[in-house]
């Protein structure tokens, strides 16, 4: 069991996160609103723009979301002319995703908050910092 003065530490870092996660997003957030659109279509502007031509199959998993979660979302931004989903010259059963002119703009509109927010964070903690909080989100990522 862990100790009163550690479960105190851990839910402080919980609290952390959680509103450091709500200021990183903020930004994105109310721009989004602003389009009618949400922090899933951030998402996954976000990975068509870093994985271009990535096949719909390809997002799914990257997300971690059902098809049908990804559905809705991803629908609306071919709609409004943010991504272009191609079918694939040779299996043209599987569609390869891109984003437009706009997507491009949009997303960098949105990424573009975020890593001002974290080069100006960054660059107050010094490198040393930067280090270790890549090293603590990695141990993250990987303890699924």
């Amino acid at each position: 069991m862990i100790d009163l003065n550690r479960q105190a530490a851990l839910r402080a870092a919980i609290e952390q996160f959680f509103f450091a996660y709500r200021a990183f997003t903020a930004p994105p957030d109310e721009i989004l609103a602003a389009r009618g659109l949400g922090r899933v279509h951030h998402r996954v502007l976000y990975f068509v723009g870093r994985n271009p031509g990535a096949t719909v199959t390809t997002l799914l998993s990257v997300l971690g979301v059902s098809k049908q979660a990804l559905n809705a979302p991803l629908r609306q931004l071919v709609e409004s002319g943010l991504v272009e989903a191609a079918a694939d010259p040779i299996d043209r059963r599987m569609k390869r995703l891109t984003l437009t002119a706009a997507g491009v703009a949009l997303e960098g509109e949105l990424s573009g908050t975020q890593m001002a927010m974290l080069e100006q964070v960054f660059a107050g903690a010094g490198a040393e910092a930067e280090r270790a909080w890549r090293g603590v989100m990695e141990a993250l990522i990987h303890r699924r």
